[in-house]
């Protein structure tokens, strides 16, 4: 489809974009990539099929941003969606599963039972790594701010490496209900519960991460977090307690946004929310931000001067008979593009 035929107020067209945008990635500010990838996930699975859930799901959104007026008009475009992901991820969840079965019935990484499966696992998920970080790469090098659409909470990795090789320091706003400070979970190097760890460990670019909404974590990950003069964080209790202090929202993200550099990616795990915007996700833990909360959030680090470099929007579980967490995906995304293109404005 063409601009010049786009309506923006007209019905949503479902043309298999993000938003039902005519944008082609060549000529658009702001490029979407997809991850249909849920592997090692230890609970719920199904975030695989977010992608293409979230965009069937976007064509159902009007476009005026109060916070963000107009700049999509800029481009937001989708990149094609490798499939061959998804029948990836299909083939070794079924691996993966066996290896956290074996392990919560008390089993060890080192039975002969898992040995193999885990490796299977691993090289899997280096290969997506490497699918990631060439979409990512291609579109970086054009000049194109890059989104990623997830998939689990380790499809992003290999865009935060790439945005490193690119930018000599930047911080992470990581919007999530854990950690993922855990080193190999369950055996698999590249976990979703892991991704944190890996960045801590591989991209030295990566100067402050500041937690936000945290409220599940193991000791060993608190002790790192403690440790650490590289994250900060902002606990979901710790936010609580503010507020029944009588401190306001607005100041909380002013002190969250104060604790980051110049530059900023922002990695958001939906699970960050409360349950009734993400009923299916695949790890739920009860408490969370509010939508509005998170939004605020996001505009206060655009108003405060600061960059986003890129983002990711992870954990979305779609259900056949509940389409709520796929419309809180598309709605997250598309307040991330909006302040993401309105805090690269020139």
């Amino acid at each position: 489809m063409e601009q010049k035929n786009f309506d923006p107020d007209g019905v949503g067209v479902d043309n298999g974009t993000y938003f039902g945008l005519p944008f082609a990635p060549e000529t658009a500010e702001l490029v979407l990539i997809s991850a249909p990838w849920d592997v090692t996930v230890s609970y719920g699975a199904g975030a695989a099929y977010a992608p293409d859930a979230i965009i069937e799901a976007s064509t159902q959104l009007d476009f005026h941003d109060p916070l963000a007026p107009g700049v999509w008009r800029r481009g937001i475009a989708t990149a094609d969606v490798d499939y061959s992901l998804l029948e990836s991820s299909q083939r070794l969840r079924a691996d993966a599963a066996r290896v956290i079965d074996h392990l919560e019935g008390g089993g060890c990484l080192e039975d002969d039972y898992v040995v193999r499966k885990v490796r299977r696992v691993n090289e899997g998920c280096m290969s997506m790594n490497a699918n990631i970080g060439a979409q990512a790469s291609r579109w970086l090098d054009a000049g194109k701010t890059v989104g990623l659409v997830g998939g689990d909470h380790s499809t992003p990795y290999e865009l935060i490496r790439a945005l490193g090789a690119r930018h000599a320091a930047f911080g992470i706003l990581h919007v999530d209900a854990h950690c993922d400070l855990r080193d190999a979970y369950e055996g698999f190097e590249f976990s979703h519960a892991s991704i944190m760890f890996n960045v801590l460990r591989d991209v030295p670019q990566v100067t402050k991460i500041a937690q936000v909404a945290v409220r599940d974590f193991s000791e060993s990950e608190a002790a790192l977090a403690a440790s650490s003069g590289r994250i900060a964080t902002f606990d979901d209790l710790s936010l609580a307690a503010a507020l029944f202090r009588g401190e306001t929202w607005d100041a909380q993200c002013r002190c969250i946004v104060d604790a980051l550099p110049q530059e900023v990616y922002v990695s958001f795990d939906i699970d960050a929310l409360t349950f009734e915007n993400c009923p299916h996700t695949g790890t739920p833990v009860s408490g969370g931000l509010t939508f509005n909360q998170a939004v605020w959030l996001l505009d206060t680090l655009t108003r405060s001067g600061r960059r986003i470099i890129g983002f990711d929007v992870v954990e979305v579980c779609p259900a056949p008979d509940e389409r709520i967490d796929a419309i809180t995906g598309a709605r997250m995304l598309w307040k991330l593009c909006g302040q993401t293109l309105k805090s690269n404005e020139s």
